[in-house]
C-alpha cells in the first residue's frame, strides 16, 4: 500500500539539478505547504527548506577515474535510501535528472510502491534508448522539458508531461536593456558581441584563442565593435583578462552576467551547451562552436546519434544556429558567421524571428508552478493554488 506520509524524497545530483529542485520546492511551498521534503542536494535546496541527508559535492564526477572514486559513497547513498523506502518513508519520490544514479533509485521506489515522478529525464533520443525500457517500468510519470520529447515517451508508453522548459522562468534579466546598456557604457549603433567560452577549463583551452582572434577579425571589419565576455564562476577572471591582453582587440571582460550580456548583444559566440537555449529565450542570433580531443570525438561519433549538437537546434529540429566543431573551429568562419548576421538587418531579423519559434515553444512563464500542481495531484494532493496544467 502506497505510503500517506507528508515526507517527499527529492534526489538531484549535479549543480543544474539543485537549481531546478529548489526552484520546485518553492512551488510546492506555495501550494501544498504541509508537505516537508528530503533528499539530495545542494545550496538551492537546502534554502528551499529541503533537509538534506547528503550534498552533491562530488557526486556529479565526470570521468571514469572520478566516478570510480565516488562509487563507494553513491552505494552508501544507495543502501541509505532504501532502507527509507522500505520503511514507508516517503508518499513519493521526485527523482530530478542524474539518470545513472536516479534510474536505480525508480527501480526500488516501484519494489517498495512509491511513486517515482521524473524531472528533467535522461536524453534517449541522443543516446543509451534502451533506457527507455526501464523507464517505462519503474517511473510513475516523467516531466520532460523539451518539447518533442513529450511524443517520444508517450509513444514507448510512459505517462508523460511537457509543461514548459524551467528555463523560461529562470532566465532572466536583473534589469532592464537600458539599465544594461548604460551599465557597460554601450553607444548607440556600436554592434556588440557576447563571448561564451564555456564554463570549464578544457573548454576554454580549446576555444578561447579563436574567439579572441575572430573577435579582432570582427572588429576589423566592422571598424568599431564590442566584446563582452562574462566569466564563469567556476573560473578566474583575472586568467581570462591576462589571455585577452594579448591579442589586438579590447574585450571587456565581466563577472557572471551571462543573462545580461545575452539582454544587449547583436550576436553572441557560444560554446555549446545550455546557454545556447538562454540566449534563444533572447531571441539573439549566435554560432555554436566546440572542440574535443580526436578519441572523445570518435566515441561521441560512435554513442551520440543526433543530427544536431547545439541545444537550440535540437529544440527547433532545424539549423537555427550555425554549429562549427573541432576543425571546423577557426577564426575565419567564427568571424565570417557573425558578419554575415551583423552586417545585414534582413538575415539577422530573420534569424531574430526563428529564435523567437523556438522560445515560444519552450512554453509560457510559470512553467515550476504547473510542474509542482502536476506533481501533487499526481501525489493525490490538492494543490491550495490551483494551476492550470497547460
Amino acid at each position: 500500500m502506497e505510503s500517506r506520509s507528508t515526507r517527499v524524497l527529492i534526489v538531484a545530483g549535479e549543480a543544474s539539478g539543485d537549481l531546478h529542485g529548489g526552484g520546485l520546492v518553492r512551488a510546492f511551498r506555495q501550494q501544498v505547504p504541509d508537505l516537508e521534503f528530503e533528499g539530495i542536494g545542494g545550496r538551492h535546496m537546502q534554502e528551499a527548506g529541503v533537509k538534506l541527508l547528503s550534498g552533491i559535492e562530488g557526486l556529479g564526477a565526470i570521468g571514469f577515474f572520478e566516478i570510480f572514486n565516488t562509487l563507494f559513497r553513491h552505494i552508501t547513498l544507495y543502501f541509505d535510501l532504501r532502507k527509507r523506502l522500505a520503511r514507508g518513508d516517503y508518499r513519493a519520490a521526485i527523482l530530478i535528472n542524474y539518470p545513472a544514479f536516479n534510474l536505480l533509485l525508480a527501480g526500488l521506489c516501484k519494489r517498495f510502491r512509491c511513486p517515482a515522478l521524473f524531472y528533467i529525464g535522461p536524453q534517449i533520443w541522443a543516446s543509451r534508448p534502451g533506457r527507455i525500457h526501464r523507464i517505462r517500468r519503474n517511473v510513475s510519470k516523467m516531466y520532460v522539458v523539451l518539447p518533442f520529447e513529450e511524443a517520444l515517451y508517450r509513444e514507448a508508453g510512459v505517462p508523460v508531461a511537457f509543461l514548459g522548459h524551467p528555463f523560461v522562468d529562470l532566465v532572466k534579466p536583473r534589469q532592464t536593456v537600458e539599465q544594461t546598456r548604460t551599465e557597460f557604457k554601450l553607444k548607440p549603433g556600436v554592434p556588440v558581441v557576447g563571448l561564451f567560452p564555456g564554463s570549464r577549463k578544457s573548454e576554454i583551452g580549446f576555444l578561447l584563442d579563436d574567439m579572441f582572434k575572430a573577435a579582432a577579425l570582427i572588429e576589423k571589419e566592422l571598424g568599431e565593435c564590442r566584446f563582452l565576455l562574462p566569466v564563469a564562476d567556476t573560473l578566474k577572471r583575472e586568467d581570462i583578462e591576462k589571455k585577452a591582453a594579448r591579442y589586438p582587440v579590447k574585450i571587456d571582460v565581466l563577472p557572471a552576467r551571462n543573462y545580461e550580456v545575452m539582454q544587449v548583444s547583436d550576436f553572441l559566440i557560444l560554446c555549446s551547451g545550455s546557454a545556447t537555449l538562454e540566449a534563444a529565450l533572447f531571441e539573439c542570433p549566435q554560432v555554436i562552436v566546440y572542440r574535443v580531443n580526436a578519441l572523445s570525438y570518435a566515441l561521441l561519433g560512435w554513442l551520440v546519434k543526433i543530427r544536431w549538437f547545439g541545444l537550440v537546434n535540437i529544440v527547433a529540429e532545424e539549423e537555427v544556429a550555425t554549429e562549427l566543431l573541432n576543425d571546423q573551429v577557426t577564426p575565419e568562419r567564427i568571424a565570417g558567421e557573425a558578419l554575415a548576421v551583423l552586417t545585414d538587418r534582413e538575415k539577422s531579423a530573420a534569424v531574430r524571428s526563428r529564435m523567437h519559434r523556438v522560445h515560444e515553444s519552450l512554453g509560457r512563464p510559470g512553467v515550476v508552478s504547473r510542474v509542482a500542481a502536476d506533481m501533487a495531484h499526481e501525489m493525490g494532493l490538492a494543490p491550495s493554488n490551483e494551476t492550470s496544467a497547460r
